[in-house]
């Protein structure tokens, strides 16, 4: 029975599923915040975000083979999502507004990373930091 689950389980890939599920409920939990308080890098945003850091680091975990090395991709995300942060950081008037989006957009990519990378503990508890923090 074990083993029928288990070939169930991998055709269907309900485990990519279900990350993505989780992925979209903790993102759009700390987008949502930011939505509320009318702050940039809101609810799409972050949901964005979440499935495809998500979806990269599945695919450089299934795609390393023999001597590749699966954070490569992960390092990448780092990359997009540091240009992605630098877009919502403005300076007007002498002030810096959207560090804390920018902050954000890097927080929650890592935390789905993390998800990606089966640690869904550690997800579920840094998105409860997160929102509690922002």
């Amino acid at each position: 029975m074990q083993h029928f689950l288990s070939g169930v389980v991998q055709m269907f890939r309900l485990e990519l599923f279900l990350q993505l599920c989780l992925a979209t409920v903790f993102g759009g939990a700390i987008g949502l915040e930011r939505e509320l308080g009318g702050k940039p890098a809101g609810l799409r945003t972050n949901i964005l975000i979440c499935l495809g850091s998500v979806i990269y680091t599945k695919l450089s975990v299934a795609m390393a083979t023999g001597t590749a090395d699966p954070t490569r991709i992960a390092a990448q995300i780092v990359t997009g999502v540091g240009f992605i942060g630098a877009g919502t950081i403005l300076h007007a008037r002498g002030a810096v507004v959207g560090l804390i989006s920018a902050a954000t957009i890097c927080v929650v990519a890592a935390i789905r990373v993390a998800l990606g990378a089966a640690f869904s503990r550690v997800d579920a508890g840094a998105t409860l930091l997160v929102v509690l923090m922002i």
